[in-house]
């Protein structure tokens, strides 16, 4: 009998990131709740502002083969919400359901309830206002101080990918600074900070060494209650 097939979807959006914390959770979703499935694992290291990746392609064009996709989040799949709808209606139409892990949401091909679809577009809208947020910050100024020599024949920083010679905040910049900040402070290790971004703690290391970058403030404010200056929002 042919075993069903679950393809594991990873995207990350720079050469600096890796892929294990991603597959390492698709892998112990898909052992839980797919114990029945084959499961492969589909990479891409590209930025997910459009479908043009090669592993989403590859999914796309293997709709009659998969039974299943599953994501890490909403915006690992689409980072835009005509994007995303169009995906799962694809998938769907393909007898193809969808997983996405982090919401522990799941869209089967046959789905009839409107309220798991509904979440799961909401998700893809806040997906999209955090690109189109990334792409406002650039436009009014956030890249500033991309035009730095030391980067312009290496690579780009923590948090940030190349474009033509300049260096362009990823959709996870946000993410970066709060880690960072998170640091700063000491709410969390280094080593807790490079496993959270899937980096080296060398690179975290570098990264604070700018915090002009990543929003940080190199003498953080005095304060009776946090000294340190900085809280890791909730």
């Amino acid at each position: 009998m042919t075993r069903s097939i679950a393809a594991l979807y990873v995207r990350v959006s720079t050469s600096q990131q890796t892929v294990e914390r991603q597959l390492r959770a698709l892998h112990e979703y898909a052992d839980r709740e797919l114990p029945e499935c084959e499961h492969i694992d589909v990479v891409d290291r590209a930025t997910g502002t459009d479908t043009d990746r090669e592993g989403y392609q590859h999914i796309m064009q293997s709709t009659d083969e998969l039974d299943h996709v599953v994501v890490h989040e909403v915006s690992r799949l689409a980072r835009s919400i005509a994007d995303f709808d169009s995906t799962v209606e694809q998938l769907h139409d393909a007898g193809t359901s969808v997983h996405i892990v982090s919401e522990g949401l799941h869209l089967p091909a046959d789905d009839t309830d409107p309220y798991s679809r509904a979440l799961a577009q909401l998700l893809g809208v806040f997906a999209e206002l955090d690109a189109a947020i990334i792409r406002d910050r650039v436009q009014q100024g956030l890249d500033v101080r991309l035009s730095d020599p030391e980067y312009h024949h290496g690579p780009a920083p923590l948090g940030y990918d190349k474009d033509d010679g300049r260096l362009v905040p990823t959709h996870e910049y946000p993410a970066v600074c709060r880690v960072l900040a998170a640091v700063e402070s000491e709410d969390m290790t280094v080593t807790a900070a490079a496993d959270t971004l899937d980096t080296s703690r060398k690179t975290i290391h570098r990264a604070l060494q700018h915090p002009e970058r990543y929003e940080l403030d190199p003498e953080p404010p005095a304060d009776p209650e946090h000294p340190h200056g900085w809280m890791l929002p909730p």
